[in-house]
């Protein structure tokens, strides 16, 4: 997936399971329930967005962590996945995310200085409980790219 600089965080605990047999589309759903509560309850962000689309392009979550911009890629998993969440993000996928960051960035009227993107892996166990590792900081943007060009 290439370098990401920040860090992960690990958010464990009983969460309301998902129940087993569920579709992937139910477990997607419930992953990204996880994620938004988890950005807004306990880093702080402020969630703007959900399941934004353009095109055929989509954004899980769009937030604001204090004037960042963030854009957040949700996978959610099974504990005995053979790829993890964060690796799953390919190069393919970064094309398509670069281009709907674009997309919402340039519909804005008055877009920040400053945007990042994350990737939240949501690990689901057997029994439907939630694992939340939250990489900040992804490499998807050029290191020169900027929102106010």
């Amino acid at each position: 997936m290439g370098i990401f600089s920040g860090f992960s965080r690990i958010f464990s605990r009983r969460l309301p399971p998902i129940r087993s047999g569920s579709t992937r589309s139910e477990r997607g759903r419930y992953g990204e329930d996880l994620a938004a509560a988890y950005c807004r309850k306990e880093l702080g962000y402020k969630l703007l967005a959900r399941n934004w689309r353009w095109e055929r392009d989509e954004l899980d979550l769009v937030c604001l962590d204090g004037e960042v911009l963030v854009f957040i890629e949700v996978r959610a998993r099974s504990a005995r996945a053979r790829v993890g969440g964060f690796h799953s993000v390919d190069a393919k996928k970064k094309k398509a995310l670069r281009r709907g960051c674009r997309a919402y960035i340039n519909q804005l009227q008055n877009p920040p200085k400053h945007v990042r993107f994350d990737v939240t892996e949501v690990v689901l166990s057997d029994e439907g409980v939630g694992e939340i590792h939250h990489y900040q900081n992804v490499t998807l943007f050029s290191k020169h790219y900027s929102t106010l060009l």
